[in-house]
């Protein structure tokens, strides 16, 4: 402390030296009596009017103590069994330092005693809070109370005492305060890391005691009234309005009842599940599983600030996960936890701090106060749900990237968290931001374990029965693996099978498959059966006169209005209009009789259909929206509406002719399609839905939708006039049926995605068709088309990929980069093409050019990549294992920390090339060309490099073991000391290996 310092410091105990004289007596006895004195004193304050006569009264008491703290000398539990005012003794002190000295006690001096009082009762309330830790530490007593007695002689400088009331965590003051009862709670027997985090949580509590203590002494002590009328009072209204909040959105979460049950809870069938730690690149880490919140905690009280990214799949329970763990941190850990869901965050801002403040603004601690994310009383954690749900929304304002750039800026220098969720896919076109950045950690949830799913099915019987539950198991273990094994380990569909199986719609039988995704289809077609069946015996339903199948089709109608909106919610309007293209569609009138005449039997009708389990009126909207209680309800019967279209496409006539013509079907496909609609999840119900179909043509759908394909090609309908314009058509409608969209897409981009999302189909049909004799042939597509004579190579594809970043950047790779698996692109021009992140496993790219091509990321596993082009390609971190890259032009290409596992190398020209890191292990280099190629760290083990040439190749800290170097050239290659030579062949017959290694080595 400087000398200014000292001479504005004041001592913790001062104001009680003012009222009391101190003797020198034995620290054991001055112990006892002033741990007494603080109880003694309660009492008295308690019963005495504050006056003169109260002042003689308790000079004994002050007399014997040193601070208010002195009460931690006392067994921990003797706090909660007293229950001691502390503040109202700390604001009595205070002015009875006013009647003794005739002056008021000085600003700094009531704070300090404030918060002394506000301390001790955050004490109070986490020990209470806790009994069993009450009741292994409550009784036990200080060893070393002279810690205790020390601190009433810290002095704190009157900045600091002040600095405790704007940022009590980060405060001199709470540093002391911390200190003494950690010291205390090891004493009394606590881990040190326990103690800390028991210290954090009381810290953390403090403000908003203190401001409420504030409050009450501002009337009783004039040099707070102005203090708190200048600050504490719009804090203390923030505070309430914060606490309002955690009270009404977090602490309810866990009571909710789950779907459309009528008592069982989220709570009821929580179960905590493990994950899998993850390296930068998403690569699971030779790690122990561990417990997700076990974790998240860790994460959160560490120190790094590091943003949390939980990936899982479909149903794997990570808005579950937000629901629970929310008001976990809200009951035990220093934060106040804020939920959002990321499918309705609007817009992005130029930050984040606009960004959150765009979405919380109905929350009065944000719109009162703009320092709300500023104040360093104040921690938040906030859960960001569904990352992938932002995704498909397809904002221009900012796509993943800006968001994740946002949150990382932010973090960087801020004392909040972050956790955020999301589907593994949701990551595609940005890991590179991911492997770049420092301040992310990732995990993956893994299917539920056998001893997971026992304690749910034992809380399942809990609830339903044991006998239920048993039956339950056993139908489990009479099903295929596909379905115990895998399927009945997703928490969702874990809920659907024992929902299913309670109400009597499920047997084993009919889930007996090979193929995980058919028993997935078949669950949830069963769901939405029943639920039909269900809504059937509702009055309301009966009233409106609508067929089970009718209802279905209102459903995927639904789904498919949920989708093309931003696979959020959908407003009903939007689905009005699509249902009166259809003049004799019975939902479309039941839908304007209702907007009509809201307080009909139709209303409530119209309302009954929109409040299945899977299905719910929008939350907060009021304007007639609905939504999907889960994302993959939409999903699956968004899906069948595209099925039932794809059915009818294909429909002929006894002459042959389809009943749906060339025209209409154009205009169906932009109708359907000109979106984005088509993800990963979608089309693989869809494909599985339509191998099921008996109506299901696969030659002539190929057929008519190439012709599409060739036709969107030449830009034949984003040309066509604009009372033909179809792109432009769709544009409006989607204007007309979403008016308050943000930002709603052009004619370019509903071209784009018509065409890519047809694409996308073809690419399907030939992947499926390529397994089976009688269609291989029939069924064959070429994205870029084929090479015509007199040319080398084919563009189409990379005109449409350029084409594509109308969407976004890289857009071509966010939309199909998914679905590019099998894909025939021999002899395609790719120069340049951004395909980051794409799955390529098994496609044909002989011949291929991908010079500077964007491959970062992508999955290349099993692909023909022989003689391709691929001079100065990014292939950082692609997995390339297995891949044929025989005499592949990789010249300065950036392989580091590629997969290379198996890979064939044979002749390939990798002068000059980056393999930093990358793994070659197994990999065929015979003959290849890697001159000046940096090697460094790279994995060689059992390699086969016969005849390959490494002239100044770097091979610093590389693993050589069992590498063959028969006939291989070495000259002026560079190792060291972390080399491993350990079992290395044909050495013997290597050339121009350099005398240093040969010595090295033993071999001369």
């Amino acid at each position: 402390m400087t000398i200014e310092q000292m001479a504005m410091a004041t001592k913790i105990g001062s104001f009680l030296a003012k009222l009391g004289s101190k003797q020198a007596v034995e620290l054991t006895k001055q112990v006892t009596d002033s741990t007494k004195a603080v109880f003694d004193l309660a009492k008295t304050i308690k019963e005495k009017p504050l006056d003169g006569e109260l002042l003689k009264t308790v000079q004994p008491y002050v007399g014997q103590m040193a601070s208010l703290l002195d009460v931690l000398n006392s067994p921990l539990g003797l706090m909660v069994k007293e229950v001691v005012p502390f503040a109202s003794i700390a604001v009595t002190l205070l002015n009875l330092v006013c009647e003794a000295t005739k002056k008021d006690p000085t600003l700094e001096e009531c704070i300090i005693a404030l918060v002394q009082a506000a301390y001790l009762e955050s004490v109070r309330g986490q020990l209470a809070e806790d009994q069993k830790l009450l009741a292994r530490i409550g009784e036990k007593q200080c060893s070393k109370p002279e810690r205790i007695l020390k601190f009433a002689e810290v002095e704190i400088s009157d900045r600091e005492a002040k600095k405790a009331i704007t940022s009590f965590p980060d405060s001199e003051l709470a540093h002391q305060l911390s200190q003494i009862l950690q010291a205390r709670l090891e004493d009394a027997g606590m881990a040190t890391n326990k103690a800390e985090l028991f210290c954090d949580r009381v810290s953390w509590a403090v403000p908003r005691i203190l401001i409420q203590e504030l409050a009450k002494a501002a009337d009783q002590l004039k040099p707070l009234a102005d203090f708190y009328r200048m600050n504490g009072q719009a804090v203390w209204e923030r505070l309430q309005s914060l606490d309002d909040y955690l009270a009404r959105e977090i602490a309810p979460k866990p009571s909710e009842t789950v779907f459309d049950e009528e008592r069982l809870t989220y709570q009821d069938l929580y179960v905590r599940l493990k994950v899998q730690l993850l390296d930068q690149d998403g690569k699971p880490l030779e790690e122990e599983l561990i417990d997700l919140e076990t974790w998240a905690e860790q994460q959160l009280l560490n120190s790094t600030g590091q943003v949390i990214f939980i990936q899982g799949e479909a149903g794997r329970g990570k808005s579950v996960f937000c629901r629970m763990f929310s008001d976990r941190v809200r009951r035990t850990l220093p934060f106040s936890p804020i939920v959002i869901r990321l499918r309705y965050l609007r817009s992005l801002a130029n930050n984040l701090t606009q960004t959150l403040e765009s979405y919380l603004q109905n929350l009065d601690f944000v719109t009162s106060d703009s320092s709300w994310l500023t104040d360093r009383n104040t921690r938040f954690l906030f859960l960001l749900d569904g990352f992938d749900e932002l995704l498909l929304e397809g904002r221009s304002s900012g796509g993943l990237k800006e968001f994740l750039t946002q949150v990382e800026d932010f973090q960087r220098s801020s004392h909040h968290r972050f956790v955020i969720t999301g589907r593994p896919l949701s990551l595609q076109g940005i890991d590179r931001v991911i492997t770049q950045s420092k301040k992310l950690v990732r995990v993956a949830i893994l299917p539920m374990e056998d001893a997971i799913r026992e304690r749910w099915l034992s809380q399942w019987a809990q609830h339903f029965g044991t006998d239920e539950a048993h039956a339950f198991s056993k139908f489990l273990a009479d099903c295929p693996t596909e379905v115990n094994d895998e399927l009945a380990r997703e928490p969702l569909l874990l809920y659907l099978l024992a929902r299913l199986h309670r109400e009597k719609r499920l047997d084993a039988e009919m889930l007996r498959t090979e193929e995980k995704i058919e028993a997935k289809v078949r669950i949830y077609d069963t769901a939405v059966n029943w639920v039909i069946d269900k809504q059937r015996e509702n009055e309301n339903f009966r009233l409106t006169g609508l067929e089970s199948d009718e209802l279905r089709r209102f459903l995927t109608e639904a789904a498919l209005c949920v989708v093309q909106a931003g696979n959020e919610f959908a407003p009903i309007r939007m689905l009005e209009m699509r249902c009166v293209k259809d003049t004799n569609n019975p939902i479309a009138k039941l839908i304007q009789k209702a907007r009509q005449e809201t307080q009909t039997d139709e209303a409530k009708a119209l309302n009954s259909l929109l409040t299945a389990f899977y299905i719910q009126p929008a939350s907060g909207d009021k304007g007639g929206s609905v939504e999907f209680t889960h994302k993959s309800f939409g999903e699956f019967l968004c899906a069948e509406r595209l099925k039932d279209a794809i059915e009818s496409w294909t429909e002929s006539r006894r002459n042959k002719d389809f009943y749906l013509r060339t025209e209409q079907l154009n205009q169906e496909i932009y109708d359907l399609l000109g979106s984005k609609v088509l993800t990963v999840e979608i089309v693989e119900c869809l494909m599985e839905q339509l191998r099921q179909s008996g109506r299901f043509k696969p030659i002539e759908l190929f057929e008519r939708l190439h012709d599409f394909y060739d036709a969107w090609c030449e830009g034949t309908f984003i040309d066509a006039l604009p009372d033909e314009n179809l792109p432009q058509r769709k544009m409006r409608l989607l204007r007309e049926q979403l008016p308050e969209q943000e930002k709603s897409l052009g004619i370019r981009q509903v071209d784009i995605y018509a065409g890519l999302n047809v694409m996308i189909l073809l690419l399907k049909l030939h992947r499926t068709a390529q397994e089976k004799e009688e269609l291989k042939e029939k069924i064959v597509f070429y994205p870029s088309g084929q090479v015509v004579e007199g040319e080398r190579y084919t563009s189409r594809l990379l005109k449409i990929i350029s084409y594509s970043s109308c969407v976004e950047l890289a857009g071509f790779s966010s939309i199909v980069g998914a679905f590019l698996s099998y894909a025939n692109l021999t002899s395609a021009n790719l120069t340049s093409a951004n395909l980051t992140s794409a799955n390529l496993t098994s496609a044909n790219l002989t011949s291929a050019y991908l010079t500077s091509a964007y491959l970062h990321g992508a999955d290349l596993s099993s692909a023909d990549l022989s003689s391709a082009y691929l001079s100065s390609a990014d292939l950082y971190g692609a997995d390339l294992s297995s891949a044929n890259l025989s005499s592949a032009d990789l010249y300065g290409a950036d392989l580091s920390s590629a997969n290379l596992y198996g890979a064939n190398l044979t002749r390939a020209n990798l002068d000059s090339a980056d393999l930093y890191g990358a793994s070659l292990y197994g990999a065929n280099l015979y003959g290849a060309d890697l001159s000046s190629a940096n090697l460094y760290g790279a994995n060689l083990t059992r390699a086969n490099l016969d005849s390959a040439y490494l002239h100044g190749a770097d091979l610093t800290s590389a693993d050589l073991i069992s590498a063959d170097l028969t006939s291989a050239i070495l000259d002026n290659i560079s190792w060291n000391e972390e080399t491993n030579w350990e079992g290395v062949r044909g050495l013997e017959t290597a050339i121009n290996v350099p005398i240093a290694l040969k010595q090295q080595l033993g071999l001369e």
